[in-house]
């Protein structure tokens, strides 16, 4: 049996009982009501983005998680003889430069330490060096939470005549982002993350014209970003079994997003979040992985605690008081990662500080400053 708990990850997250609730509806993947479901949530998708139905961009959705998404944009739109740069600080960005490999596609990585942003003049100095058909990066890196400046990087990549593909799997829904601004072609985020659903799908934001330009390119048939698109645009109908249910729950969720006041209303709740979270921590002295400048707002980074530390057991007595973590992912240094982002409230962030100053407390009962 598993018990409720609440999640300070970066996804799957604690969900609203209101969303949670939409999946208790079955739903025929070719009704029409179901159909007006999934065009609805690609209009709202393209809104979120800046971008307007029958406009420059197209929304695809792809079943499976983000992951799913992202390799179906990096089999399908770069083509057998194109050339792919991933600007890399972290390990989310090491996994697109895996993709291209696995499918055979020729590609670089632009490398930066995990605690420093990937700049525009890198990624230009780097194009200007050689030659690329298009540009990969992570708008926030999980691995630390660090946010890299996309809208600068897509103006270098725009001049020098790439395309621009751009992982906004943590950011979409919680920090604006205006697709024609970025110079984005292709973005893609996932159902449980930022909006607040539940696992189950990706979603691309792309350009028509790099959307076309995809066609026959794609070297999985699942994972066919132009076909889902074409299938998609044809009947409304997904090409394969949809997640109906979680479909059903991202409505929800789109709904809740917009009632909160959009992309400003949620950003501002998860900003007061992690400011409880930083202050709090601080004050027990753990100590950031990141720069003030340097961290979002989505997962915050903490190294561990000088001493004897097993972050095994540290995880295990806060989840059973009901605080899921995350461990850290970092290729160097121990830390481990605490996200602010869900169904949230700072409420629940001052609950979890006095769970692990507890925590602390019980670990190393001589140390003051978690007492």
């Amino acid at each position: 049996m598993i018990t409720e708990k609440l999640l300070f990850t970066p996804g799957p997250l604690t969900t609203s009982a209101s969303v949670k609730s939409a999946m208790l509806h079955d739903a025929g993947s070719r009704d029409a009501d179901f159909l007006a479901v999934v065009r609805s949530v690609r209009e709202r998708l393209l809104a979120i983005g800046g971008a307007a139905p029958g406009g420059d961009y197209e929304c695809v959705l792809m079943q499976g998680s983000g992951t799913f998404a992202i390799e179906a944009v990096i089999s399908s739109a770069i083509p057998r003889d194109g050339r792919l740069l991933v600007a890399v600080n972290g390990a989310y960005g090491r996994r697109i430069a895996q993709m291209a490999r696995v499918h055979g596609i020729a590609v670089e990585t632009l490398e930066v330490p995990e605690n420093r942003k990937i700049t525009a003049a890198a990624v230009a100095q780097r194009l200007g060096a050689a030659s690329f058909t298009h540009v990969a990066v992570i708008h926030c890196e999980t691995t630390t939470g660090i946010v890299n400046p996309i809208e600068e990087i897509g103006v270098a990549v725009a001049r020098a005549g790439a395309a621009f593909i751009v992982d906004a799997m943590s950011s979409f829904g919680a920090m604006p982002i205006s697709l024609a601004s970025v110079h984005a072609d292709f973005l893609i985020s996932s159902a449980n993350k930022c909006i607040e659903g539940v696992p189950g799908f990706g979603f691309i934001l792309a350009r028509r014209e790099a959307l076309l330009a995809a066609k026959g390119r794609a070297r999985t048939l699942s994972l066919d970003l132009y076909a889902q698109w074409a299938g998609l645009e044809a009947d409304g109908q997904f090409r394969f079994t949809p997640p109906t249910h979680v479909l059903l729950a991202f409505h929800q969720a789109l709904d809740e997003l917009e009632a909160e006041g959009g992309v400003g209303g949620r950003a501002a709740r998860y900003r007061r979040n992690y400011e409880e979270l930083s202050r709090g921590m601080t004050a027990m002295g753990f100590e950031h992985y990141l720069d003030p400048e340097d961290r979002g707002y989505i997962i915050t980074t903490y190294r561990y605690p000088a001493g004897d530390f097993h972050f095994e057991e540290f995880y295990t007595r806060l989840s059973e008081r009901g605080f899921i973590i995350y461990p850290g992912k970092l290729s160097e240094e121990p830390c481990f990662r605490v996200g602010t982002i869900g169904r949230l409230q700072v409420k629940d962030i001052e609950a979890l500080l006095e769970a692990i100053g507890e925590v602390m407390a019980s670990l190393a009962p001589s140390a003051p400053s978690f007492l």
